[in-house]
């Protein structure tokens, strides 16, 4: 694919991301709780993630009416096309409905199976984070890195809770325990693509989480990537988009955070399913 092509994409990406953000701040405190639908024990999603969704699949599709869009509430609409845009139109759904302001807007392109655009926009910040392959992560066009921090002890990670099944509390709970002893400190946002992001632009130093879908990670993890960090799933793979369990870090410190996620997941992840 041509840099030139894809700088074109990522404009149409960024666009996109926006046209669902602006939805998503016009709406934001005046939800109706009896428009909300239940969608697990644990996970609700509003009328208006679905119109955040809507409006970002007609934008694609009238630029792109050839590619394929695999996105939370609809499902993939597939076609023969190697781009695939992947996309959340809401990460923070209950933030969002409690008026927390950390959620997002996340929007990543896909080019032969390789993730090659990746926008994350948050609207009550205004922050739009945004990386291509090979060309660096920005903030609000800035070029950002991740942190410097060498030691642990000296670091401080993020990290979400299991919400989809109770079997894997016991299991993440263990993880938890291992790296609260060993970090100076854990924050829980409550959104998976903002989380990414601040290990991308050094807010926090790591990031890890169980069982999440391609559209909550798919463009934070090229931008934490493209911002110096690495990216793989806990137990020392690279199928982070498959599984959904997922640790970032910068280069320092992600080994040594794998070598501990490594041995609390190892052999227990596989026979737990989303």
């Amino acid at each position: 694919m041509a840099l030139r092509e894809e700088n074109i994409l990522i404009d149409h990406a960024i666009a996109a991301a926006k046209i669902g953000g602006q939805i998503l701040l016009q709406n934001y405190g005046k939800l109706d709780p009896a428009t909300i639908e239940e969608k697990s024990a644990f996970d609700f999603v509003t009328a208006v993630d679905h119109q955040s969704e809507q409006a970002i699949i007609h934008y694609l599709k009238s630029h792109f009416p050839e590619h394929t869009i695999l996105a939370e509430e609809s499902g993939i609409q597939q076609t023969v096309s190697e781009y695939r845009w992947i996309i959340d139109p809401l990460d923070g759904t209950k933030n969002y409905i409690h008026l927390f302001p950390w959620y997002a807007v996340s929007v990543a392109l896909e080019y032969k199976n390789e993730i090659v655009v990746g926008v994350v926009y948050n609207p009550v910040r205004d922050e739009l984070f945004t990386a291509e392959r090979g060309q660096g992560a920005y903030l609000n066009g800035n070029r950002i890195g991740v942190s410097q921090c060498k030691n642990l002890a000296q670091s401080m990670l993020a990290t979400g809770f299991p919400h989809r099944s109770k079997m894997l509390l016991n299991v993440y709970l263990k993880s938890f325990s291992q790296l609260f002893q060993k970090v100076s400190a854990i924050r829980r946002l409550g959104s998976a693509a903002i989380d990414l992001c601040y290990v991308a632009c050094g807010r926090v130093d790591g990031f890890w989480e169980l069982k999440l879908s391609a559209w909550d990670i798919a463009a934070g993890t090229l931008i934490v990537q493209e911002a110096g960090g690495r990216v793989g799933d806990l137990v020392g793979g690279q199928n982070h988009l498959e599984t959904g369990n997922i640790l970032a870090a910068n280069a320092y410190l992600y080994e040594p955070l794998l070598n501990i996620t490594r041995t609390v997941f190892r052999g227990h992840l596989e026979c737990i399913t989303q």
